[in-house]
């Protein structure tokens, strides 16, 4: 029984934890600085509902890891109305900004003129892809805006492990390799399937290598923007000795029609996996370029260990 001073006698008496010392210190939670430019995502496909939870969950995860964080979406193939362009946000983000600090002085804050970019453009796109970059450049300088435009997400071996977690969540690959068990439909060859070209598929072919190493198996990348590529590429992993094989989406997704996924898989003639989607690696890796272009903390998100 409590009484009005505390505990009663021979309860025990919860006391606050002692602040840690030392290397073993946790650090300190990281907010977003003041003035901060916005992280604006640069969304591209056929805006739809899943796509924008798809991006808001993307932004969720950036925001965890970064609170205070300003960020917003932007469509490339928006309509301005329940889903605004990419050019749109950026004026509207850059005209909010001028009036905050217009704001703040006028109620006698004493508060510094914002330097440096409105905004940090992060394209949520696995890999390159020259032609949608294209596209949001020209978004940039339609908004009249200074904003900062980063690179794509990958190649990063965060992304080769969100594939491996992919494959597994479909069957098609083992969750651990260091684990004794076996997967039936588990594949001994995998077709990384990207969209961009040629280029994009050299750029696939490097986080290739890590999921190789991850699943011990061959991976070849192939484009489903170039024909006939996606079949060569399995008519050559199935010379090389891969009898069972898959199709391993680079995508985040929204920059891919589902109808070509679902060609691909028949032309093949194997099953597929999900494209990456919102996994927290994708999250992570949009804040770290939008943090590395402004030059602040959270530092570069680390690769997981292989399995």
């Amino acid at each position: 029984m409590s009484t009005p001073t505390g505990p009663a006698s021979g309860l025990p008496v919860r006391m606050p934890r002692p602040r840690q010392s030392g290397r073993h210190r946790r650090p300190e939670p990281v907010v977003a600085p003041e003035g901060a430019a916005a992280l604006v995502l640069a969304v591209p496909g056929t805006p739809s509902s899943a796509t924008r939870s798809l991006a808001e969950e993307v932004i969720s995860i950036a925001r965890s890891e970064l609170p205070g964080l300003n960020a917003r979406i932007g469509y490339l193939d928006g309509d301005d109305a329940e889903y605004p362009t990419l050019a749109s946000v950026l004026a509207h983000t850059a005209a909010e900004r001028v009036a905050r600090f217009e704001q703040a002085v006028a109620v006698g804050r004493e508060v510094a003129e914002p330097t440096g970019p409105p905004a940090v453009v992060v394209p949520l796109l696995a890999g390159p892809d020259s032609a949608l970059i294209r596209r949001i450049r020209q978004a940039i300088m339609d908004s009249g805006t200074q904003a900062e435009l980063t690179d794509v997400l990958g190649p990063h071996p965060l992304l080769a492990e969100a594939l491996h977690v992919r494959l597994s969540e479909a069957g098609l690959a083992r969750a651990d390799r260091a684990r004794l068990f076996t997967v039936a439909t588990a594949a001994d060859g995998i077709v990384l399937v990207t969209v961009g070209g040629d280029e994009a598929v050299q750029a696939a072919g490097i986080t290739g290598m890590l999921l190789a190493a991850r699943l011990a198996v061959p991976v070849m990348a192939a484009a489903l923007d170039v024909e006939g590529s996606v079949a060569s590429i399995a008519e050559q992993l199935q010379g090389s000795g891969s009898a069972q094989l898959a199709l391993a989406p680079y995508l985040v997704g929204p920059e891919v029609d589902p109808g070509l996924l679902d060609a691909a898989a028949k032309e093949a003639g194997c099953a597929t996996a999900e494209p990456l989607g919102a996994y927290p690696a994708i999250g992570k890796l949009v804040l770290s370029l939008y943090a590395t272009t402004l030059g602040i903390t959270p530092a570069t998100p680390q690769g997981a260990q292989a399995h």
